[in-house]
């Protein structure tokens, strides 16, 4: 990647993040339905569902309702 590629995908990835800590997303996000995962779903989903909701608890302190 050259380096003025990868400077717009830096900034790219800055204003993305800047976009979603804004308070308007926050409350466009509290708007939207929470979503579940069916509970006859394979082993193999439910088995990466699981690991998800692991390696989202280490970085965020949180994890599936």
């Amino acid at each position: 990647m050259t380096r003025d590629k990868a400077e717009k995908g830096e900034k790219l990835a800055t204003e993305v993040r800047r976009q979603f800590g804004a308070e308007a997303m926050t409350r466009f996000l509290r708007t939207l339905p929470t979503f579940r995962a069916e509970a006859d779903i394979p082993n193999h989903f439910r088995e990466l569902l699981d690991h998800l909701d692991r390696m989202e608890s280490k970085s965020l302190g949180g994890g599936r309702q």
